[in-house]
């Protein structure tokens, strides 16, 4: 089934609906706090960010998604997952005023990062709870469209919620008063979720109790001894270790890519912050779109190749297609390297979790996703990281694209190399 028909028959669920909307309303909320703190970081005309600063700031952004990610699950198997919908939009409301305060005081930059993490930490545990309902609101033999649409769906809010973010910006100014008004806005449309979250049964969404569970002190001791042991398990998944393998070489030259194009916006194309935060968002535009685009065609893709053929293609894709249109230093080329980015590595990514589902025992399964999210935002940071030792101080440089290009090429050889070739033909995928 197409993604809009999958779409249409979920929805045809009461308390998916409710759920669907939680979700809709948080990620369209998580963009404008995202493009806030983006446009604050980077593109403030009172801040000339380096590619440090810019690593810093996706730091922010990423880190506590991977920090957080294993633990998270201890705690929404054991407190109600409704009342955490509820409650997490009004502490996150509570810590968006906070930095909302901070930005308008011009306090340290340093100062409105940490209310800034914990922000996003809140948000980690909303997600997870939201990933973890899901299976209460649809009947069993709907999961696998639920599971196809709405991830794909909240990316799509997320991105949304990025352009309004910026329409706003337009309108409350550039400033830290701007600034300031964006996370004050952020907050009320993540606190309207909660509204949402209210209509459903306390009891509806789990988790079911059970006195046999260990306790969550235990069960924390236990994480980091699971995640060693969903190492060692998925090492000997050769299928699965690849692809989580290609998935980490795009996001680090993602997070390469990431880096030099703020930097080329803000000191090589234009020196006007606003002007450049406009350049930065049709890419983002763009990516947006190939996101979508991916949704579409990799189950049809899949259906014709296979998946250990179109994840190395994938990656050669970004590899050469970036460096062809981003050599030029043009505008128009980063524009359509952002589309070609977001469709192939989006790709890349709904081929890996399909990969990861069907090689890795069920045993293993929430350990090695947990490593799965630590590599898919760990690596992100890495590249910038890397970016910022590469990058000269206006970002054009032929030495990093070549080095994205390489690394690309490079990761699809490596994949190839080691990825089975009698691997068993994949079941077609569904959109992510």
């Amino acid at each position: 089934m197409s993604f809009v028909s999958d779409l249409r028959v979920v929805l045809e669920g009461r308390n998916f609906r409710r759920l669907f909307g939680t979700r809709l309303l948080s990620q369209f909320s998580d963009g404008i706090f995202q493009f806030a703190v983006g446009g604050y970081a980077f593109f403030s005309p009172e801040r000339q960010a380096n590619a440090t600063q810019i690593a810093a700031g996706l730091a922010v952004l990423l880190l506590p998604y991977s920090v957080l990610g294993p633990f998270v699950g201890v705690f929404i198997d054991r407190w109600s997952r409704r009342q955490i919908l509820v409650i997490a939009p009004m502490v996150r409301g509570v810590l968006l005023l906070l930095a909302a305060g901070l930005v308008a005081a011009d306090a340290p930059t340093g100062v409105f990062y940490a209310a800034a993490l914990g922000v996003l930490a809140v948000n980690r545990f909303f997600l997870s709870a939201l990933g973890a309902s899901l299976p209460h609101v649809v009947p069993s033999d709907r999961l696998m469209m639920a599971n196809a649409v709405t991830p794909t769906s909240g990316t799509v809010a997320t991105f949304v919620g990025a352009g309004a973010g910026f329409l706003l910006r337009l309108a409350f100014g550039s400033g830290s008063g701007g600034t300031a008004m964006l996370l004050v806005f952020s907050g009320v449309m993540f606190g309207l979720s909660a509204l949402i979250a209210r209509t459903m049964e306390r009891a509806l969404l789990g988790p079911a109790y059970d006195p046999g569970r260990p306790q969550a002190r235990e069960a924390v001791r236990h994480v980091i001894s699971g995640l060693v042991d969903g190492g060692r398990h998925v090492v000997h998944r050769r299928g699965a270790a690849a692809a989580l393998g290609g998935m980490a070489v795009h996001r680090l030259l993602y997070g390469m890519s990431v880096a030099a194009v703020v930097m080329l916006y803000r000191y090589y194309f234009t020196s006007d912050p606003e002007v450049a935060l406009r350049g930065i968002a049709l890419v983002l535009a763009t990516s947006g779109a190939g996101y979508f685009v991916a949704a579409l065609i990799t189950p049809w893709a899949t259906e014709r190749f296979r998946i250990e053929t179109w994840i190395p293609a994938m990656l050669a894709t970004c590899g050469i297609l970036e460096f062809l249109l981003c050599a030029t230093f043009h505008e128009w080329g980063f524009m359509a390297a952002g589309f070609v980015l977001g469709a192939a590595g989006q790709s890349v990514k709904i081929c890996t979790d399909t990969v990861v589902q069907r090689d890795v025992d069920d045993a293993y399964l929430g350990r090695v996703f947990s490593l799965y999210d630590m590599l898919f935002n760990g690596m992100t940071v890495l590249g910038a990281v890397l970016a910022a030792a590469l990058l000269p101080p206006n970002g054009k440089s032929y030495l990093a694209l070549a080095v994205i290009a390489a690394g690309y090429l490079l990761g699809a050889l490596a994949y190839r190399l080691v990825v089975p070739t009698t691997a068993p033909r994949a079941p077609a995928v569904a959109a992510e």
